[in-house]
């Protein structure tokens, strides 16, 4: 039919555009948020376009349900506000001819929130974490850097190199500085070098130098001369604590444990989520051409932070386990299909939901 393409046509490029706009606003946010990891020493700075990547491929199946719910919205509000509506409701169109169309549209969309939630958000969420985990575990070497101070988060010892080779295997002018058994102590060397020995053991050799030790505040400084001097590099070894986030969906119902369990039922419930919104932006986008369609999405906006945040709520409920796990799956999602259904009663106003399927079934009924 004329209306149902005319509507596919309009919600694809609408969808599009709101896709374009929240993708940007992720981007933004993401790199403010990663780069500033990056500037704390938390990741390294090579890794940010990376976990960004990653990041967005995370939270894919949310932006395409604020997509989706956002779209339908804003398309019915444009009609009901240019009076489009009135003229397909007067060529006898109900509210619930709507949902054909609005289905064909969002189906490929649910399809992507089902693969994003269930194969992209753990996928995404393990890879990161292998990307710092991979940083954590550097030994102290890579912390160097010429020209500045830089602390290693093992042994709280503090590096600073004037130059280094192009191939980072000699320094000059080194100091380091850390502490044992309550005493500070300095070295200072004029070059240095890293050395790998038989068993595995990494060592930065600073050579001709001199180290100071003693306590802050007392007079009884020790000095020492050497020709050679090994520091020890230290790895930091990192314990692998795996989290439901990162587990595929088939590991988590092998492992019913209520953490799994939980966020089973948050993946199962993005696409539960997307579906009641695509059928509740029907009803909700009716109002009247005279009034702003700003109240639509101001209510639109809430409807989906509280829709968002009650699911997680309920995964919170079902990992500590005060509620069930199926009542948990199916009560939220069950409580906003009947709300769904009342809102289109309301607006067909006495008249049949489905007249078509009533007009087809009255005659033999009346026989």
């Amino acid at each position: 039919m004329i209306f149902e393409r005319s509507l596919q046509r309009e919600l694809a490029y609408t969808a599009g555009a709101v896709f374009l706009v929240l993708l940007t606003i992720m981007l933004s946010t993401m790199l403010i948020r990663i780069v500033g990891f990056a500037a704390s020493g938390e990741i390294d700075p090579r890794d940010v376009l990376v976990l960004i990547g990653l990041t967005v491929v995370g939270y894919l199946a949310v932006m395409l349900v604020v997509t989706m719910f956002v779209s339908i919205l804003f398309v019915l509000t444009r009609w009901y506000r240019d009076s489009e509506m009135v003229v397909w409701f007067a060529s006898g169109v109900s509210h619930t001819r709507l949902i054909k169309p609005i289905a064909k549209f969002s189906a490929p969309l649910i399809v992507l929130i089902v693969f994003f939630a269930f194969v992209g958000w753990p996928w995404s969420n393990e890879q990161s974490k292998l990307v710092r985990e991979r940083f954590a575990q550097r030994d102290e070497v890579s912390l160097l850097a010429p020209g500045q101070f830089r602390e290693s988060p093992t042994s709280h010892r503090v590096f600073f190199i004037e130059k280094m080779s192009p191939d980072s295997r000699r320094v000059r002018n080194v100091f380091v500085t850390g502490t044992e058994n309550g005493k500070i102590n300095v070295v200072v060397s004029a070059e240095g070098q890293i050395e790998t020995q038989p068993n595995g053991d990494r060592f930065v050799v600073l050579e001709n130098g001199r180290r100071y030790d003693g306590v802050p505040g007392q007079p009884d400084y020790r000095i020492m001369e050497f020709k050679r001097y090994g520091v020890r590099i230290e790895s930091h070894d990192i314990i692998d604590t795996p989290s439901s986030r990162d587990l595929y969906t088939g590991e988590l119902i092998a492992s019913p444990t209520p953490a799994n369990l939980a966020e089973l039922a948050w993946r199962i419930g993005l696409p539960l989520l997307a579906i009641n919104l695509m059928l509740l932006a029907i009803p909700l986008a009716h109002q009247s051409p005279r009034r702003s369609r700003t109240t639509n999405l101001v209510m639109a906006v809430l409807i989906y932070l509280t829709y968002s945040n009650f699911l997680n709520l309920v995964q919170s409920w079902i990992e500590q386990g005060r509620v069930p796990f199926v009542v948990g799956l199916v009560a939220l999602h069950v409580v906003v299909s009947v709300i769904v259904v009342v809102l289109f009663k309301i607006r067909a106003r006495n008249r049949p939901l489905f007249p078509r399927l009533r007009a087809k079934f009255t005659p033999r009924a009346a026989q």
